[in-house]
């Protein structure tokens, strides 16, 4: 698996991470085997960055009981900020935020974690600095070695520009590409943070806009995105597009040089290899594809600001 620098952590990630939210939602703690499996597959073929969140559902006890015992083969990162998993409070608040890096640090069966970040909290949360604060004395006292922010469009601008955080994590892919034009990921690149992209394959948006897959299989969150996939595929075939909508996808987003790592989430060991076979094996995809796929956004995009 390749690696880059990611930001001035000094760390080498992978260039593909996994995603926990959908193992967290999904899966249960009686199925602790099948989520085991998909993290040691992982890890055993190379990628070493996990990215998971207090209110992923049952996502950091899962990591917790199946890869603990590995601790040193990845970068650990969480999110703070969010009430979940019965706690009495108030979303945003300092408490809130120590209260869930401790919770974490429980749930993971790890003293830190190697970021912890701020999950999609507005302008205004940021700028009260209280939940700032949090997570500086948790890096203070060793809970984690970095913070970051978790977030999309002027709330990551502010994030980025406020130099507090080591990271940006945001949302960036084909059909989803204000974090490039908007300058945001080269912004990011530029102060030295490393970066993360979540939903890097759009829910399979492309492959689903090209009949690949059935369109009655995209969940209610990425019904947005398949509507800019069917718009971006009917301006005509691209000439040495892969066959497989998730290579191209999964190529688009890595072609960026300002992309350290693409988060991709899955409950199936299968479509963990699967995954991993492609970023090894099949990438760079043609660089006049990534081009064609670019001014296609840019001709199209009225109003496709990044989707929080």
């Amino acid at each position: 698996m390749q690696t880059v620098r990611f930001g001035n952590t000094g760390f080498e990630t992978s260039r593909l991470g996994v995603g926990l939210a959908e193992v967290g939602f999904e899966l249960s703690l009686g199925d602790q085997a099948q989520a085991s499996s998909v993290l040691n597959t992982a890890l055993d073929r190379g990628i070493n960055f996990l990215d998971t969140s207090a209110c992923y559902g049952i996502s950091e006890e899962l990591i917790g009981i199946g890869v603990s015992h590995r601790r040193n083969d990845y970068f650990l990162a969480t999110k703070a900020g969010h009430i979940t998993g019965g706690y009495d409070g108030e979303e945003w608040t300092y408490q809130t935020v120590v209260d869930s890096i401790d919770r974490s640090l429980h749930r993971l069966k790890t003293d830190h974690v190697d970021l912890v970040q701020l999950h999609s909290c507005d302008i205004d949360v940021l700028e009260k600095g209280d939940v700032v604060r949090a997570l500086q004395e948790a890096q203070q006292a060793g809970k984690t070695r970095f913070i970051g922010y978790s977030g999309d469009n002027e709330a990551a601008h502010w994030a980025v520009d406020s130099g507090l955080f080591a990271t940006l994590q945001t949302s960036y892919n084909l059909v989803e590409q204000r974090a490039r034009t908007s300058g945001l990921l080269e912004k990011a690149v530029s102060k030295g943070m490393g970066t993360i992209i979540k939903r890097p394959i759009a829910g399979g948006s492309w492959a689903k806009s090209r009949g690949e897959t059935s369109k009655s299989q995209v969940r209610g969150y990425d019904e947005p995105y398949l509507e800019r996939a069917i718009a971006m595929c009917a301006l005509g075939p691209i000439e040495g597009e892969p066959a497989n909508g998730i290579l191209t996808s999964l190529g688009y987003t890595l072609a960026n040089p300002d992309v350290n790592v693409a988060i991709v989430g899955t409950k199936d060991p299968s479509h963990m290899e699967a995954n991993i076979r492609q970023v090894e094996n099949e990438l760079p995809i043609p660089e006049s594809v990534v081009e064609e796929l670019s001014s296609r956004f840019e001709k199209l995009d009225a109003d496709w600001a990044q989707r929080g």
